[in-house]
């Protein structure tokens, strides 16, 4: 499946955020897969996803900048191939 800004997403249920000074540790508690989420702007977003009722909505709720929209749909599709996040 293609992740769209249309597309609804949550993070898995089986994953933990760990906060950190570059952003925050991701760890899939299943998979056993870390990834490293390198700015603050995506953890909010990774950590809000549920609240809204598409990728578009929880960019515009998290104030994210549309010109930045393209790199942001780029990182949470890849963390959807890593089971980080999930699509609704």
């Amino acid at each position: 499946m293609t992740l769209t800004l249309e597309s609804a997403c949550e993070m898995h249920p089986q994953v933990a955020l760990r906060p950190e000074p570059f952003g925050a540790l991701a760890y899939h508690y299943g998979n056993r897969r870390l990834v490293f989420l390198r700015h603050p702007d995506i953890v909010r977003v990774v950590r809000n996803l549920h609240q809204y009722p598409s990728l578009q909505n929880a960019l515009e709720g998290e104030q994210i900048d549309a010109a930045r929209w393209p790199s942001f749909v780029k990182a949470i599709s890849s963390l959807t191939t890593s089971e980080i996040i999930r699509v609704r």
